[in-house]
């Protein structure tokens, strides 16, 4: 092993960067991802766009590390498969990150891209891909890319890929099912991406961020992305002397970032042309979302740029004669994504959920409220948090006005202001975070705490007797309360309990959380109709008789673990064990690629 390596496999873009693990004090480097940004041509950018395209053959999408191999003139990931998603966006995959947690779909099925059958033309075009197998082209990709760079296989050094904080036990296991599809190995380690981006600040402050947190502080960290919003919770405190960060709280998953504000700018300005009289096709009306976006990033990245002119390609014989040329200006900018996605709320505001129609399109599950100051506003009172720091990170939050719109909400919320951590990473803070969690697992550096983002519990079916028209009712019992450490196992129910597994016939584990009881402790006791609690999807497997008669019920001690990987594990141990070592273990995961892809297993140790 000679990298600690992190990796930020995101929405819209990913990236890596790694740490000599022979150097762990030194700055992380963040890999050029050699990458096709045009037809024929080459570049190293330091992103990966989070895009895959489908050629026709024979497109020339070869690569350094591919000369000779046939099959790289099918799929390109990257710059171009971006592009070309302007022209042919049936043959481009995009926001698979977002389908891994869309628990509605089969995400190892190929459905991407989705709900498109033939192309524009009316040409039939059926290549698809699975969720699971997007990502891990991604991860292939960064992977040739870092064996180029360095001479190194990637499965061969620590690696840390990161996830969001708001994505479920299914999800998380998703992407390390992408990781291994990409032969990255199995000792892949999980970082939440809030987390990883205040590792960053905390490298790139040097000693100096010890100065700037004090005991007592709230951080917030907003991270709003290409694709998704997300929201944590960090509190500050001292043990044994030393400066302790502990994550508390995470939102919900929030389908809702900078690719909206794109969309929406990209309407406002197809209004404006088609007051003059002209005609847009899907094509062009593609190009000027893309436009769009980069008109956007110059405006707000630079505050004395007033307007940036906007030409869309015409499609007829007139080349020259026939462009299309508008401009977004600053002010536009500011309004519509002020006014759409950071309106002025109280403190009390909560999202707006509309009335849905009885029928409605399968696809991603967007956020219904644009407002993401409503999310925000809903995620601190559901938290009863009050922050005295924010850290703000992803490629929207480089905006001075988009941050100052949302300090100026918490100074007027909670009526005093909240202060800024300064930072200037935020496109790759999460890639570079990331690396350095790797050192700090070694002791190196500080440790933020973070553990389950939520309560975990299981059903117990009540034994009593049959009524009619009545189910037994359940009794869920914490089995991992809310911040359970990676790596630590708990006991939930000893010997002095009666409580049993039914061995030798079909059943159903029911699993239930909450992200709001943080107070509850392994083994305590609550009732299905608890509020703050929401049913996870069941468990189905038929546990191993193991000589016992078939739906024999054997008494049983739980305990429950949290791995490494972020995985939670319930084990029954039988009190009476048919064989040394016996224990029952079903994982809170997507292993198996049938039903629902949960596992369960026995041991013998």
């Amino acid at each position: 092993m000679s990298y600690l390596v992190g990796i930020d496999l995101g929405t819209t873009h990913s990236a890596l960067a790694y740490v000599p693990a022979s150097e762990p004090d030194a700055a992380p480097t963040t890999l050029p991802v050699p990458q096709l940004i045009a037809r024929g041509t080459l570049g190293s950018p330091s992103l990966l766009p989070s895009f895959l395209y489908f050629a026709s053959d024979p497109e020339p999408l070869g690569l350094p590390w591919t000369a000779g191999d046939e099959t790289a003139t099918t799929i390109a990931v990257g710059t171009y498969a971006r592009v070309r998603g302007q022209e042919a966006p049936e043959r481009v995959v995009s926001s698979a990150k977002s389908w891994l947690c869309h628990a509605g779909v089969d995400r190892r099925a190929p459905i991407l891209p989705f709900g498109r059958a033939s192309a524009g033309s009316g040409e039939p075009f059926n290549k698809k891909c699975s969720p699971v197998a997007a990502s891990a082209a991604y991860l292939s990709h960064l992977a040739a890319a870092f064996f180029a760079a360095t001479g190194e296989v990637l499965a061969a050094q620590t690696i840390v890929l990161t996830v969001p904080a708001s994505f479920d036990a299914a999800a998380r296991d998703l992407t390390l099912e992408a990781a291994r599809m990409a032969g990255l190995g199995e000792a892949v380690t999980l970082l939440e991406e809030p987390q990883a981006a205040l590792y960053a600040w905390t490298n790139q402050r040097g000693d100096a961020f010890r100065k700037e947190l004090a005991v007592g502080d709230k951080i917030l960290v907003v991270d709003v992305g290409g694709g998704t919003t997300d929201f944590s919770a960090i509190d500050v405190q001292e043990r044994d002397g030393a400066l302790v960060l502990e994550r508390i709280a995470v939102g919900d998953h929030i389908l809702l970032g900078g690719d909206n504000m794109d969309l929406l700018l990209g309407h406002v300005v197809a209004q404006k042309i088609l007051a003059t009289g002209k005609t847009l096709d899907d094509g062009q009306r593609a190009s000027l979302v893309h436009a769009c976006r980069d008109a956007k990033e110059k405006l707000l990245a630079d505050a004395a740029e007033a307007a940036v002119p906007i030409a869309l390609a015409s499609r007829g014989s007139n080349l020259f004669g026939g462009m299309i040329r508008t401009e977004l200006t600053r002010d536009e900018v500011a309004a519509v994504v002020l006014a759409g996605f950071f309106p002025e709320v109280g403190r009390d505001a909560v999202p707006v959920a509309r009335p849905r129609a009885a029928l409605t399109q399968l696809g991603l599950t967007y956020a219904q409220d644009a407002g993401i100051t409503r999310h925000l506003a809903a995620f601190l009172a559901r938290h009863s948090f009050v922050p005295t720091k924010v850290l703000f990170n992803g490629g929207p939050m480089k905006s001075a006005l988009l941050r100052g719109r949302i300090l100026e909400h918490l100074a007027r919320w909670f009526s005093g202001p909240i202060a800024e951590l300064p930072f200037a990473d935020f496109d790759l803070a999460v890639a570079r975070g990331a690396a350095i969690y790797g050192r700090a697992k070694r002791g190196r550096g500080v440790r933020i705490r973070g553990g389950t983002a939520r309560s975990y519990y299981v059903g117990v079916e009540s034994n009593m007797p049959t009524i009619p028209g009545f189910e037994p009712p359940l009794e869920l019992v914490c089995v991992a309360p809310f911040g359970m450490e990676e790596g630590t196992e708990t006991p939930v129910i000893d010997e002095s309990s009666v409580v049993g597994v039914v061995v030798g016939a079909p059943v159903a584990f029911r699993f239930f959380s909450s992200t709001v009881r943080r107070e509850d402790r392994a083994g305590q006791v609550i009732h299905e109709e608890t509020q703050g609690v929401e049913e996870l999807s069941p468990i189905e497997v038929t546990l191993p008789a193991a000589g016992r008669t078939p739906g024999d019920v054997v008494p049983v001690r739980l305990g429950a673990a949290v791995t490494e990987l972020g995985r939670l594990a319930l084990h029954a141990e039988p009190l009476v064990a048919q064989t040394p070592g016996e224990r029952f273990s079903v994982e809170l995961s997507l292993r198996s690629r049938d039903g629902d892809g949960t596992s369960s297993s026995t041991e013998a140790r």
